[in-house]
C-alpha cells in the first residue's frame, strides 16, 4: 500500500508556505507514489480531524499564492482552548494520526511549531519540519522561508518614506516586525539606507540617536529615517529587565514587563514613545509608520519560492529514506537534516559581530549605542 503523509501549517502565515506545500506534495506524489493529506488550521485542525486531500489538482497553481491554502493557527497540542479552558489534546492528535494510518507528519512553521512538533515526536509520531518565519529567527538554519519576501516589502517601504521625509524635513520612524531578533529591521535598514537602525540585540540610548540625527541636520540633511524592530528596547529598559531576571520569578516578571511596554505608549522601548522623544530632543517633526501585517502578505518572492521548493522536495526525500525527528535546514546551497532536539528552545539572533552590522557602521549608520 502507498504510504500516507500528513501536512499542516502552524503559527503566523508567511510567504512561501504554499510553495513548500507544493514542493513536498508534488515530490511525494510524483517521485515516490505516496498519498498526501493536509490538516486544516494547524494542530487544531488535526485535533478536530479536519482534512483536505492534497492531490495534483489541489497543488496546482498555488506556487505564487501568499498565505497557506491549509489555514493556520497558534494552538498548541498540549494547551489548546476547548470549551473555554486550556486542555491537553495530545492524545486526540495522536489518535487521529493513527486513524489516518499516517507514516509521517510534516509541520511547517517557526520556533513554536518546532517545539510542538518535537512534543509529538516524543509521543512516538514520525515528524519532520520545515523552518518558516519572516523574522528569520528559527535556530540551526541559514535562513527561513518568508524572510526574503518580508525583507523586500520592508525595504520598499523605506524607499517610499524617503521622499516624504526629505520633502517635509521630518524624522520618520518605521516599526518592523522582529520581537526577539532584528534580522528584518537590520536587512531592510541597510538595503533601504536608513540612518538609524534599532534592533533587540543592541539596546539603544535615545540621546545618542537624537545626537546622530542632529549631526545630520547640522550638515544640511534635514531628514532622517529610523528603522526599528518591534522588540528593540532602550538601555534603561534592558537594565531593568536584566535586574528583574536575576530576581526570584524574574522570567515571569520579564514577560509581564515586556507585555506592558508594548501595550503602553508611555514606556521606553515603544516606537510611538521613541518618535515623541526624538521630536522633543531634536526639535524636528517626527512621524511613526507601523508596517504590521503588510510585511508578511502578498505574493512570495522568487527567493522564497526557490527556498521553499528546495526544502520541500528535500523533505520528501528524507521521508522516503525514513529520516524523522528532524528539521530540514537550509545550509548554503544545500540542505541538512537537524535533530529537532537541537532546534527547540533556541533562537537565531543577530550576532553583534555580524558582517551586516559592521557594514552598516562603516556607512555611518547609527545603532543607538
Amino acid at each position: 500500500m502507498s504510504k500516507m503523509i500528513g501536512i499542516l501549517t502552524s503559527g503566523g502565515d508567511s510567504p512561501g508556505l504554499n510553495a513548500a506545500i507544493r514542493g513536498i506534495g508534488k515530490a511525494l506524489l510524483g517521485r515516490y507514489g505516496m498519498k498526501v493529506i493536509g490538516f486544516r488550521d494547524g494542530f487544531r485542525g488535526m485535533m478536530e480531524n479536519r482534512t483536505q486531500l492534497l492531490d495534483s489538482e489541489a497543488l496546482s497553481g498555488i506556487l505564487t499564492l501568499g498565505g497557506t491554502i491549509l489555514g493556520t493557527s497558534r494552538d498548541k497540542p498540549y494547551a489548546m482552548p476547548v470549551a473555554g479552558k486550556l486542555r491537553d489534546m495530545t492524545e486526540v492528535i495522536v489518535d487521529n494520526y493513527r486513524k489516518h494510518h499516517l507514516d509521517a507528519l510534516v509541520c511547517l512553521g517557526g520556533g513554536g511549531t518546532q517545539k510542538n512538533a518535537y512534543h509529538l515526536m516524543k509521543q512516538g509520531l514520525n515528524v519532520i519540519t520545515l523552518p518558516k518565519t519572516i523574522d528569520n529567527d528559527v535556530a540551526m538554519t541559514d535562513v527561513s522561508f518568508g524572510y526574503d519576501t518580508a525583507l523586500g516589502i520592508a525595504t520598499e517601504a523605506i524607499d517610499r518614506l524617503h521622499s516624504t521625509a526629505h520633502s517635509h524635513h521630518r524624522i520618520l520612524v518605521l516599526e518592523l516586525m522582529g520581537n526577539k531578533a532584528g534580522w528584518l529591521a537590520l536587512g531592510a535598514g541597510i538595503a533601504g539606507g536608513a540612518d538609524v537602525i534599532l534592533i533587540p540585540e543592541i539596546p539603544y540610548d535615545v540621546k545618542k540617536v537624537a545626537a546622530a540625527i542632529l549631526r545630520r541636520s547640522h550638515r544640511g540633511q534635514g531628514f532622517s529615517i529610523v528603522a526599528m524592530a518591534e522588540g528593540a528596547i532602550s538601555q534603561q529598559v534592558a537594565t531593568e529587565l536584566d535586574e528583574a531576571g536575576k530576581n526570584k520569578g524574574g522570567k515571569k516578571k520579564e514577560k509581564k514587563r515586556q507585555a506592558e511596554e508594548r501595550a503602553s505608549n508611555n514606556k521606553p522601548g515603544n516606537s510611538q514613545f521613541l518618535a515623541q522623544q526624538l521630536e522633543e530632543l531634536t526639535g524636528l517633526e517626527s512621524r511613526l509608520t507601523i508596517l504590521g501585517y503588510l510585511q508578511r502578505g502578498g505574493t512570495p518572492s522568487a527567493g522564497d519560492r526557490l527556498l521553499a521548493t528546495r526544502l520541500g522536495t528535500a523533505c520528501a526525500d528524507l521521508i522516503n529514506d525514513g529520516v524523522f525527528g528532524v528539521m530540514v535546514a537550509a545550509r548554503g546551497d544545500g540542505v541538512e537534516p537537524v535533530a529537532l532536539k537541537d532546534v527547540v528552545g533556541k533562537r537565531r539572533t543577530v550576532p553583534l559581530d555580524h558582517c551586516w552590522i559592521e557594514s552598516a557602521r562603516s556607512v555611518h549608520t547609527c545603532f543607538g549605542d
